[in-house]
């Protein structure tokens, strides 16, 4: 069976540093394989770039499994691109046709600055964990299993919850730049383990406060949800706001009880 290579044209946000002016730029990108993935393809055309003497198109990527999160950009308006549950890196040029003109551009948030080109810093995310996404029970080898038992529906949300990958596709989506359903996710997926309990309220207290001081609040437009690469549900959300407003009137008592 013979390849086949479609012919795009591509309009790339370029911007060289994060103080700098920024402007779309186009680049033709003749013969790609569809079988590629779209990272595939961009290294493709940085290459040509590279071989022209031009700057290649920066972007961030790491695993290319799905699994880091680190290959999020806006895609024809889309977080991620065109398909459902499915990260950059795993996007396939067969989802496009020849001919077709392809936007690029990096998350828009205002959490999310811009560095270069498509890359932002996403380390306001990273505050959030420092906030609380730990647990402190000592561990040491591992135990046997029926030690602890966990319903498995239970276990089952938990590792749901567990699939988020810090993308930042839902915070790029949202019309108000919300960070809930990733901090919702990453709040779960400890909240609901036996292991997670003894800081529960504490947690979410903390990373929802820190979550609010840099991202938008939440209007249940739901596109965090239909974006996210790994289909993670918005009742996160609403589990992560039942347990805040319990962990005020819990955190008070006990702060009460220790003074």
């Amino acid at each position: 069976m013979s390849e086949q290579v479609i012919n795009l044209t591509l309009k790339v946000w370029r911007q060289p540093g994060p103080d700098a002016e920024g402007e779309f730029k186009e680049y033709d990108a003749p013969g790609i394989n569809t079988e590629m993935s779209f990272l595939e393809m961009l290294d493709v055309v940085n290459e040509r770039l590279i071989e022209r003497g031009e700057e290649p198109i920066a972007f961030d990527h790491d695993c290319r499994e799905g699994i880091c999160g680190s290959c999020g950009m806006i895609i024809n308006g889309q977080a991620h691109g065109p398909m459902r549950n499915t990260a950059t890196c795993q996007l396939h040029m067969r989802k496009f046709a020849d001919g077709d003109t392809i936007v690029i551009e990096p998350f828009r948030a205002t959490a999310f600055p811009v560095i270069r080109d498509l890359v932002v810093n996403r380390s306001a995310f990273d505050r959030i964990i420092e906030a609380g996404g730990y647990i402190t029970a000592p561990t040491g080898s591992a135990p046997e299993a029926n030690l602890i038992p966990v319903p498995k529906e239970v276990a089952d949300t938990a590792f749901d919850a567990a699939a988020c990958i810090g993308c930042g596709a839902c915070v790029a989506a949202c019309p108000n730049g919300a960070a809930q359903l990733f901090t919702a996710a990453k709040v779960a997926h400890l909240n609901l383990l036996p292991q997670g309990q003894p800081e529960r309220w504490t947690r979410v207290q903390a990373m929802v406060d820190e979550m609010e001081a840099h991202f938008g609040s939440c209007s249940n437009h739901r596109e965090c949800e239909a974006v996210c690469p790994k289909g993670i549900s918005i009742d996160f959300i609403a589990m992560m706001n039942r347990d805040y407003l319990k962990a005020q009137f819990k955190n008070r008592r006990l702060a009460s009880q220790s003074g």
